[in-house]
């Protein structure tokens, strides 16, 4: 079982992020901040915010292999592009140097709501 890193924090936007202890820390932060711009990259073709400031990761988890798993859900359990959406983000965080894979999951537990969204995201949708 891996252990998470002092990144794991539950505020808005900020999945739990943990990766296996035997990396240095100089790996761990590199591949961190690699994952999370990799996650950036994926919009909902709908919503001017991407995947990570909305708050739809909820979970990263990086194995001694250095494959990715990734616990996501969607904005509303119908989202046209739900079939689509998860291999988007695994082909992202796949193609992160060091990465040997990538696999994502989707849950719903708990929902999404707009509580999970950073103040980026609010500020591209106007809502406060």
């Amino acid at each position: 079982m891996n252990a998470p890193d002092a990144r794991e924090d539950q505020q808005p936007n900020k999945p739990q992020i943990a990766l296996d202890p035997a990396f240095s820390p100089e790996e761990l932060d590199r591949l961190t901040d690699d994952i999370i711009a990799a996650l950036k990259t994926v919009y909902d073709p709908e919503i001017p915010a991407d995947i990570y400031e909305l708050g739809l990761i909820y979970k990263v988890d990086v194995d001694d292999s250095r494959f990715v798993n990734i616990d996501m859900t969607l904005t509303a359990p119908g989202c046209p592009v739900a079939g689509e959406m998860p291999k988007w983000v695994e082909d992202a965080v796949a193609a992160v140097p060091g990465v040997s894979g990538a696999r994502v999951t989707m849950v719903f537990d708990p929902p999404w709501d707009q509580s999970r969204m950073s103040e980026t995201a609010r500020v591209a949708l106007d809502m406060w």
